[in-house]
């Protein structure tokens, strides 16, 4: 591979992209993209459905952390990911797919219920992107998805943390965080791609 193959918006990566960290990468653009697209789209939905019932919202979010929760447990399988971290990834996914589950019938009785399944899914898989880009020193885009991880996190703990008197303060809350977080995803997305083409053009 040749010296300009390794150049990622001017750094030198002194390792290149072996196969490993590529395939890697190449599923990780594609999984942060699908879940911009989703946190966006359901972002869209509960700030445009104010109205929304409890048990509404909450299947709405259930299917969310289950999708999230899937996409996590397919990125474990990744090659380059160390064994500590593919095992935090079966973890997360599999509490993430679980609390999607618990939102189904959780959000029926409690707020509060709906809105720490939510945080601890972000919570969750905060710490597994950012854990993933800090152990993967040549990861391309690497410092974006630690960010992106990070703003999962905060979230997390910020929903987690927020006292919700009602519904509609938490759809507007959760939906504005969807949608950030889902922009910045997308666009983490589209740089990992862009990488990815010039490490192999």
């Amino acid at each position: 591979m040749t010296s300009s193959s390794r150049e990622f918006h001017g750094l030198h990566e002194p390792h290149g992209l072996h196969g490993g960290l590529s395939l890697l990468a190449y599923a990780g653009w594609q999984v942060l993209l699908g879940a911009g697209i989703a946190a966006m789209a359901l972002g869209a939905i509960v700030l445009a459905w104010p109205e929304a019932s409890l048990m509404v919202v909450g299947v709405l979010f259930g299917l969310y952390l289950l999708a999230i929760g899937i996409l996590q447990l397919v990125g474990a399988f990744a090659a380059h990911i160390p064994g500590a971290l593919r095992a935090l990834g079966f973890v997360s996914g599999g509490l993430c797919v679980l609390l999607g589950l618990v939102s189904f019938r959780g959000p029926a009785q409690s707020i509060l219920l709906l809105a720490l399944w939510i945080g601890f899914g972000w919570l969750l898989r905060g710490v597994v992107l950012a854990g993933v880009a800090l152990s993967t020193k040549d990861l391309p885009a690497r410092g974006w998805q630690v960010f992106v991880g990070l703003l999962n996190v905060a979230a997390g703990v910020l929903m987690i943390d927020l006292p919700f008197g009602s519904i509609a303060a938490l759809t507007l809350v959760t939906g504005i965080f969807l949608l950030v977080m889902g922009v910045f995803e997308v666009f983490h997305a589209v740089q990992l791609r862009s990488h990815l083409k010039k490490a192999s053009g």
